[in-house]
């Protein structure tokens, strides 16, 4: 199975599987080829959008503007492109944090 992210000149574009209208907001681990994130943000008005990018920007460590909704503005299955001089460090942390998601599911 393919990592929901690649790295990219910018950085890294990570595909993601929303899941709006739920009851906390957590990585819930792999969808397919995304990564499957559920927010308690309703989709209407973007508000599940700027969720997603908090969400992201908040869980690992970055300023707000580094993280973009490149494409699926008004779609479950989005990609936000991460922005980093350091995406070694940042693929260590996007492992870090689906190891432990994997663990909180029962997969280790």
């Amino acid at each position: 199975m393919a990592n929901p992210w690649h790295v990219t000149a910018d950085g890294i574009v990570l595909r993601v599987h929303l899941q709006p209208r739920a009851s906390h907001n957590r990585f819930l681990g792999l969808h397919g080829e995304a990564v499957k994130i559920a927010l308690t943000a309703p989709p209407v008005d973007g508000a599940a959008n700027a969720a997603l990018l908090e969400l992201l920007t908040t869980t690992l460590h970055l300023p707000r503007t580094a993280c973009v909704l490149q494409a699926g503005e008004k779609s479950r299955n989005k990609r936000v492109l991460i922005r980093t001089s350091t995406p070694e460090r940042l693929l260590q942390q996007l492992a870090e944090l689906f190891l432990r998601v994997d663990k909180k599911r029962g997969g280790g």
